[in-house]
């Protein structure tokens, strides 16, 4: 077909798709329909493809041919570094992302909600392409960067590495500050083609070398209250900081303050909102286990100020130098923390358990204890181990609940079990701890392990908030539930195909087939293995993310089908909010109107909940990076011996054992040129045969550090190259 006839046939097309009784189709039937002989019908294909491209026809998933309006798709556009960006789509968040060429994305910038058409549908090797063609809102109404001037000019470098274009700031607007100051811009406007973006700095935070001035601009980036304002801690200083008789008269069915109960928490913590009790009745082999969670409600009533700014706030954010509360310290810290010593209101969840960990009967009640000892988790491993306490804290204080905790530890260890038995996975990353000193500074970097403490109290929260869900579900009230869905069958099969490389394998028949139990055996068989970090997390990316509904579909996870957030409601509002649904319930107010209430209220709390942990988890994860690579620029030209934890095509990622990662780029590596097999995640050197796996130990010297861009780079050592 010559390109006159393909012109002409274009102008056909588009015509029959504008027709009012046109109704779409594939290109086979719109071949059928219009006439084009088979010999033709790579040239039909050529045209639609053309024709999509050019926004004047669009295309369905399904591949069907249509008017444009028809087919575009609302989303969020994500940005990358290198000029092109995707779009997650509304209602399909489970799904691929779309793909948008850097020549394709307007003037959109990262974090806005966008509107695209698809433009070539996803095969095999290849996800679905489109392009931008509305941006329906900006997210960026302020940016936080680095303000520069030359000569008469002032423009702001956005932190946010996604966003590609520098913010213009007219004289007059800049409130006189210097090169190197960190800023926060109020956007005027988005700007065009042709120009940038334009603003007017409304705030200056520091020097950039400023102690504390990196985690401030993370703070204000991400937009984290860093105060409560002056009515909300009026509010909050009013509250009595002791219990009452008479609110102690109330509760006196559930007086539990005569029974041993304990905390268990980090040396630091100061917002403790559980505590345990444990019963043994040896006749019967039966624990009764009591968890008690701070009756935060007791003081945070539904509209008030303070429950309106913990609504808003969502969850306690836990940053490197600093933790920014979701309820004002003074509630936090004092009459809302179970302290040693003091009366406290709770709501208790009592279990009584088997012999084989399970759970036979339950109750949840209001109730008064009275912590008899503030433990630490190191403080309790040496209890159950036998190991020598490095911390200086007074061991023999704890001696006298010895018996107390290893009938606990004895109860812990009948429930993980169970778990296990039943298909619950345990990732178990090593986790990051950052120690600073007096001015914000990075001292020291070490691994932060998990000890068996930990784990108890992890058992017996996780048991309380499967008891207090299936309860609720029962019920059939409303309620917010932790869910965390089935894995997209897709998503399984790829992660099937890429663990058969190394030699494991899943078993999925279906989707009916995907079950807990077969990412625990995958994640068991890697144990120790050199691939081990690199399987875990790519098992870790195929799971949706967990979060917060009004619909109870189960935890995969933990291989539950009954889950809720009970046991933090001082540091996430879930919990506080399904705390009120509780005491309700407990005292015969759920009646009608309070149920149509909760009905309309809920699904709001469990999607805004939903974005603000995600939003914490970023804060977090961005001020560890950041401190990682402060600690890194003081370490330059050092060596290191470090593991391959990582392996791409253009670098080989270490992480070294303190937990610091950074990449060795192969554009560094002189001595040969390395092809990566990704069917065998390995890279091998051309010339030399080198070759780097997964677990790999290599030694390596600090090259750079960037804590703008959050990256720490690496030089391995000549011996070996």
């Amino acid at each position: 077909m010559e390109d006159y006839q393909k012109d002409k046939l274009a102008r056909l097309i588009v015509d029959l798709v504008k027709d009012k009784i046109y109704q779409p189709m594939k290109a086979k039937e719109m071949a059928n329909l219009i006439g084009i002989p088979k010999a033709e019908r790579a040239a039909l294909q050529e045209v639609l493809d053309r024709l999509v491209s050019e926004g004047k026809i669009g295309i369905s998933q399904k591949g069907k041919y249509g008017r444009t309006e028809n087919f575009t798709h609302v989303g969020t556009f994500t940005a990358n570094q290198r000029g092109f960006g995707f779009v997650s789509l509304e209602g399909h968040e489970d799904e691929d992302d779309i793909f948008i060429p850097a020549d394709y994305i307007g003037q959109a910038l990262d974090g806005d909600k966008v509107r695209i058409i698809i433009t070539k549908n996803a095969d095999s090797d290849h996800r679905s392409e489109g392009h931008i063609t509305q941006i329906l809102e900006h997210a960026n109404k302020e940016i936080v960067g680095i303000y520069r001037k030359n000569k008469s000019v002032g423009f702001v470098e956005p932190d946010n590495q996604r966003i590609l274009k520098d913010i213009f700031i007219p004289q007059g607007r800049d409130m006189r500050a210097v090169n190197g100051h960190k800023v926060v811009v109020k956007i005027l406007n988005y700007g065009d083609e042709k120009h940038k973006p334009e603003g007017v700095i409304k705030e200056i935070l520091g020097h950039i070398n400023d102690p504390g001035v990196d985690i401030l601009s993370i703070v204000r980036a991400y937009g984290l209250p860093e105060t409560f304002p002056k009515d909300i801690m009026k509010a909050a200083e009013s509250v009595p900081d002791t219990v009452p008789e008479n609110e102690v008269a109330l509760r006196k069915d559930h007086d539990f303050r005569d029974l041993t109960t304990v905390t268990i928490d980090g040396e630091d913590a100061k917002d403790l909102d559980d505590a345990i009790s444990l019963q043994y009745d040896e006749k019967n082999e039966m624990y009764k286990l009591y968890v008690h969670i701070a009756d935060v409600t007791q003081y945070v009533t539904e509209h008030s100020l303070i429950d309106q700014e913990a609504l808003n706030r969502g969850t306690s954010v836990y940053l490197t130098d600093r933790v920014i509360p979701m309820l004002p310290r003074v509630l936090c810290n004092g009459i809302c923390s179970l302290n040693e010593g003091e009366d406290r209101l709770t709501l208790t969840c009592i279990m009584d358990i088997d012999k084989n960990g399970k759970i036979v009967d339950h109750e949840i009640c209001e109730s008064v204890i009275h912590s008899n000892k503030r433990m630490t988790y190191n403080g309790v491993h040496s209890i159950l181990t036998g190991e020598e306490l490095k911390n200086g804290e007074d061991i023999e204080s704890y001696l006298p609940y010895k018996d107390l905790l290893l009938r606990m530890y004895e109860l812990s260890k009948l429930l993980r079990k169970r778990r296990h038995e039943r298909g619950g996975i345990d990732f178990d990353f090593p986790e990051t701890r950052i120690l600073l000193d007096e001015k914000g500074k990075v001292t020291e970097i070490l691994p932060y392990i998990r000890n068996e403490a930990h784990m108890l109290i992890e058992d017996f929260m996780l048991a309380a908030n499967e008891t207090v869900a299936e309860d609720f579900f029962w019920q059939q009230v409303p309620f917010v539930y932790r869910v965390h869905e089935k894995p997209d069958p897709e998503k399984f099969m790829a992660l099937g195909m890429a663990v058969s490389n190394f030699g494991h394998f899943i078993r999925m028949r279906d989707e009916e087939s995907i079950r807990p139990k077969e990412v625990q055996k995958l994640l068991e068989s890697i144990e120790g293995s050199p691939e081990e970090p690199i399987i875990k997390t790519m098992t870790l990316r195929s799971l949706k993310q967990a979060r917060y509904s009004t619909e109870c579909s189960g935890h995969f996870g933990l291989a539950a089908k009954y889950y809720c957030h009970f046991t933090s409601p001082i540091r996430r509002y879930p919990d506080l909010q399904i705390h009120r649904i509780i005491k309700e319930d407990l005292r015969g107010e759920l009646k009608n109107k309070r149920l149509e209430h909760y009905k309309k209220l809920l699904p709001v709390v469990a999607d805004r909940s939903s974005t603000l942990e995600r939003r914490a988890d970023e804060a977090e994860r961005e001020t560890d990076k950041l401190k990682e690579c402060e600690w890194m620029q003081h370490h330059l030209n050092e060596e290191f011996d470090g593991v391959v934890s990582g392996l791409t095509n253009y670098g080989i990622y270490v992480e070294l054992p303190n937990t610091v990662e950074g990449m060795v780029s192969l554009r560094f590596i002189d001595s040969d040129y390395f092809v990566f097999h990704e069917d065998k995640y390995e890279l091998v050197g051309e010339r030399t045969g080198k070759v780097y796996r997964l677990g790999d130990r290599v030694r390596v010297r600090a090259i750079g550090a960037d804590k703008l861009t959050r990256t720490i780079d690496f030089q391995l050592l000549k011996n070996e190259e």
